[in-house]
């Protein structure tokens, strides 16, 4: 199946965001990129161990400074022997030693935080590139009837929007989230070191905090998928309505415009404010969770001490140090939690974005290269389609069992009402959609034994719709040919008489056009896609009437460069004008993806059928015009101002 149209397209994009996705495979694809820096990930991860030691560390010597020097206890001092009756310059003395002490660890674990953040940084940073480009490859490889039914906006923002939400929480979250994961497993395991039964009392919110972690991130993840796939809506309305401002004003919609694109820009809005609403409810409700659980340290602490009485189930007589450093464990353990409550939001807004992200690069290719797909020979012109069918939606076929044969050289006009398939029938000779039933064989080759790449090298398109980049004029016609010469792209202009409007323009061939080739008439970006044809040297030519938009002298000239290009070669033209069709060797006349007669220009008209009855309605007064014209020609080149008649002749 080929695809479908703008609708379909959105659905497929933007997916069903109320339906749960799989948390855990999405985080899993983040792994297999961050697995690629492994060796960078083991350097980090030193240095912050290191960094979450100091940290852990600290609170140790604090609850020190109390038991050794401030409130003096031999039992619980540890850090120097100490006793009864220390005269207070030995204890000024001692507290100024674990002071500096404090000082080097704050000073060590500040740089070796800097060093991995930088270094997780570099990670990140990197992921993303790969990320980036993995999707633009995917873009790359994804057939025409994808583009047909996605829009170009809704896909950009998934190399701008969406990743730049993922790169927001690994560019700065990924080393919060490492650090938190080891200092919170670091703290705890002290905790419990140091008195199970105090650990186990004062972690006693830890649940809480998990429940209403899980709850709030839930909805804001939800909440945030939907943010996604609105913000994809906006970006699709803002690249459509740009690149047709011209159709928009013209038929005086801008106002329509400004409402949809309201509407579509108030969906994300209100998707963003509900996913808000679950991230700002999540901090306050830690932060409350986290002064419970430093009252719990406080008291409970506090009356083992008085009471000097260990807890039940403890040996462990509390001492006014250990209160110490178990307040600076429980704020070194809330201090994570409420960071990461503060990433939520980002990491929520990636984890979304993610999704959809790796549901395009999951995408299948419904057009792709066998395992086994040789090279495709050098194609010598005989093309057949045996029985081709082809569809667009299944159970709607465009094209029912098409049968014919071309011989190398031989030009095939195609001629038919709009929908009876006629380019169908030219996206299926380069495989931009594959067949449902039947084959297309090239040289007795079907063309899905072949490589794409070998293919479509040898087949050369101009279309109606001329796509120039953003470039120069010389490397507009040389992108099919990058080896080509400057001689050789010259003379590929002049065959098509590109060259004498190319040479007038600021920079020659150097001058660089504007987007989709802004600057130029219609008929002057034709020729130079024409050019860039003609340069490739195809050996098979598909043109949808590439004359179409240039004036009567000009596509005379360029009929001329056809005969010399077209020598040798098979050529398929979709044909609307008179002048391709009497030139064309067979002709084929489409209706309802069948053909309906086959033949030249003139046995055709003979036959006084279905081509006879197109000819009489639309090809006769062409080629009345077009007599008219010549008669026109030749009495004005035999006036004294003949000059001047043939140029409005040929205009």
């Amino acid at each position: 199946m080929f695809g479908g149209g703008l609708d379909g397209g959105r659905r497929l994009m933007s997916g069903d965001t109320s339906k749960p996705k799989d948390l855990g495979a999405t985080l899993g694809r983040f792994g297999t990129y961050l697995t690629r820096y492994w060796y960078v990930a083991l350097v980090a991860l030193a240095l912050l161990l290191i960094a979450t030691w100091t940290q852990v560390y600290s609170p140790k010597l604090i609850g020190q400074a109390a038991d050794c020097y401030l409130v003096p206890n031999a039992n619980a001092c540890w850090y120097a022997d100490i006793s009864g009756n220390m005269t207070t310059e030995a204890r000024l003395a001692g507290l100024g030693q674990l002071v500096i002490s404090l000082i080097g660890l704050f000073v060590l674990g500040s740089v070796l935080n800097g060093l991995a953040f930088y270094t997780l940084r570099y990670i990140g940073e990197s992921m993303l590139k790969n990320l980036r480009m993995d999707l633009f490859g995917k873009f790359m490889q994804l057939p025409i009837g994808f583009y047909a039914e996605n829009e170009a906006g809704n896909l950009m923002s998934r190399v701008t929007s969406d990743s730049d939400a993922i790169q927001q929480v690994f560019a700065f979250g990924l080393n919060m989230v490492m650090s938190a994961v080891i200092l919170l497993t670091w703290v705890m395991i002290e905790m419990l070191r140091a008195d199970v039964t105090y650990a186990l009392i004062s972690l006693a919110v830890v649940p809480l905090m998990l429940l209403a972690t899980i709850y709030f991130s839930g909805q804001a993840r939800r909440a945030f998928r939907r943010a996604r796939a609105e913000m994809g809506s906006v970006n699709a309305d803002l690249q459509e309505s740009i690149a047709g401002v011209r159709e928009v004003q013209a038929f005086g919609r801008e106002d329509e415009n400004i409402l949809q694109f309201q509407r579509s820009n108030a969906a994300n809005r209100d998707a963003n404010v509900r996913a808000a609403a679950f991230t700002s409810a999540l901090t306050p409700t830690l932060e409350a969770l986290g002064y419970v659980a430093i009252g719990i340290v406080v008291v409970v602490g506090g009356i083992s001490l008085l009471r000097n009485q260990p807890l039940p189930g403890s040996t462990t007589i509390i001492s006014f140090g250990l209160i110490f450093t178990f307040l600076q464990y429980v704020q070194r353990f809330n201090q994570p939690i409420q960071q990461i409550a503060l990433l939520w939001t980002n990491i929520q807004n990636a984890i979304a974005g993610g999704e959809r992200i790796f549901g395009l690069l999951d995408t299948p290719l419904s057009v792709q290269d066998k395992p086994n797909a040789r090279v495709m020979p050098e194609i010598q012109g005989n093309i057949v389609f045996d029985n081709v069918h082809a569809e667009y939606k299944s159970d709607e076929p465009v094209l029912r069992g098409v049968n014919f044969e071309t011989q190398p050289g031989q030009m095939v006009a195609i001629v038919g009402p709009t929908g009876a398939g006629k380019t169908t029938i030219i996206n299926l000779l380069p495989r931009f959609y594959d067949v449902t039933g039947g084959a297309v064989k090239i040289d007795g080759v079907d063309v899905r034994d072949v490589t794409m790449e070998s293919l479509r090298s040898q087949i050369g398109i101009v279309l109606q719709d001329t796509f120039l980049f953003s470039d120069t004029v010389m490397e507009n016609i040389r992108y099919g040919r990058p080896d080509a010469t400057d001689d050789e792209v010259v003379a590929a202009a002049k065959m098509v008489a590109a060259d004498e409007f190319i040479a007038r323009m600021a920079d020659g061939y150097q001058t660089v056009l504007g987007e989709r080739g802004a600057g130029l008439s219609q008929g002057q970006r034709q020729l130079i896609a024409i050019a860039r044809v003609a340069l490739s040297n195809p050996r098979v030519l598909i043109l949808d009437e590439a004359t179409s938009s240039v004036d009567t002298r000009t596509e005379r000239i360029i009929q001329k460069a056809f005969e010399k290009l077209l020598e040798g070669r098979t050529s398929f033209v979709i044909a609307h004008r008179l002048s391709t069709i009497r030139n064309a060797d067979q002709v084929f006349m489409l209706r309802d993806g069948e053909i309906i007669e086959r033949g030249t220009h003139t046995s055709l008209l003979k036959e006084k059928g279905a081509y006879y009855d197109l000819y009489m309605s639309q090809f006769r007064f062409e080629e009345e015009a077009a007599r008219i014209l010549r008669a026109g020609a030749l009495c004005a080149s035999a006036s004294p101002n003949g000059a001047k008649g043939e140029v409005v002749a040929g205009d």
